[in-house]
């Protein structure tokens, strides 16, 4: 059964009639089309570039693959119809082209130090295993990998580097000789400044980002997925961490003091910049709309800025076409104009994904 839509399609700005074919979006007018939609502003759907659907909202690993669909619901429900899983401890290869969840882009297991990370989420490697191990979660993902460029060493009582530049350097250049792209877990100004220098494809929060370092990025076209409500978390993260780790305490403050300075300072300077929630990661499920108003009201992101990196223009960092002819048939409609108020991101009117009305 074809489907038609008529709205303000969203970048282009202009009032089009659209008709979903399958899975395909189609300019030619379908006889017998029936109409879902008409009279609001469609986006293509909407993408959460750092979520983990093999974990729940706490950090614990999935536990089935129905648990990892039901998380998945959860993003779709809200217009989340795609998304990159920047790391999971449960994988789920078989739901990639699974008709009634978003489309995935996906890493493997998390690359990160031995006894430096969260426990039973990533595969914790010495020095000497980390480029292997970084090919080897290449073939587990379907096009990225997720390397843990620092986290707290809890002898120097601070964040650290993961491993020395050289063998994260060389983490870099295994994913690229495996095909895949790259992606790095930084809070701290040291590990960010090396890991982008050895040409990293995407930095995940991204918190200690200096003013070279973002122009470094932009030079490169490497991307920034800020992860706002994340850093959110830092205060209560440091609260805890206080009487064991003062310094590293006051580093994370300071960090997220300085975070919406920093997202402007790469907005400002060309980065690519896109929406991720960290959902799994401490974070719930489904917020992608609050990460686009926190890009928004906190970090100082236009409206129209915020919707591109949340829908068509991560979509198409993503490999996922938008509403063009042949592209894929994923969208989200609403009644008013998000570029005016991003709280009616909240509420979608109409979910479309692969063809088929979810709401």
């Amino acid at each position: 059964m074809a489907l038609h839509v008529r709205g303000v399609v969203l970048p282009e700005d202009e009032v089009r009639d659209l008709w979903l074919v399958g899975d395909r979006v189609s300019p030619e007018p379908v006889p017998g089309a029936e109409t879902v939609f008409d009279g609001g502003f469609i986006l293509p759907g909407l993408v959460d570039a750092h979520c983990h659907i093999g974990m729940t909202p706490d950090g614990a690993p999935a536990t089935s693959l129905d648990q990892v669909r039901q998380l998945a619901g959860t993003d779709r429900d809200a217009g989340v119809l795609a998304i990159r899983d920047a790391g999971s401890p449960y994988s789920y290869p078989e739901l990639d082209g699974d008709p009634d969840l978003p489309r995935l882009a996906r890493a493997g297991r998390h690359v990160a130090p031995v006894k430096r990370y969260l426990p039973e989420i990533g595969i914790e490697v010495p020095a000497s295993q980390v480029a292997a191990t970084v090919t080897g979660q290449a073939a587990a993902g379907n096009g990225w990998v997720k390397l843990v460029g620092d986290w707290i060493d809890r002898d120097l009582g601070d964040l650290a580097l993961a491993w020395d530049p050289d063998t994260m350097a060389g983490a870099v250049a295994a994913a690229h000789a495996a095909g895949v792209r790259i992606t790095t877990h930084t809070f701290s100004e040291e590990a960010v400044a090396v890991l982008v220098r050895a040409g990293v494809d995407c930095v995940e929060h991204g918190t200690g980002l200096a003013p070279d370092v973002i122009g470094e990025m932009a030079r490169r076209g490497t991307a920034l997925v800020p992860t706002m409500l994340n850093v959110s978390t830092f205060g209560p993260i440091a609260d805890r961490a206080e009487s064991k780790f003062p310094t590293y305490a006051e580093h994370m403050r300071a960090l997220a003091a300085r975070f919406p300075a920093v997202v402007r300072g790469a907005v400002e300077a060309g980065v690519p910049v896109y929406v991720g929630t960290d959902a799994g990661g401490g974070v719930a499920h489904g917020l992608a709309a609050e990460e686009m108003l926190l890009l928004h009201g906190r970090a100082g992101m236009a409206p129209a800025d915020v919707l591109a990196a949340g829908s068509w223009g991560a979509r198409g960092w993503l490999g996922f076409p938008g509403l063009v002819p042949g592209g894929l048939a994923d969208l989200v409609c609403y009644d008013t104009d998000p570029r005016t108020d991003l709280r009616v991101l909240r509420e979608p009117r109409r979910i479309v994904l692969r063809g088929r009305v979810r709401l």
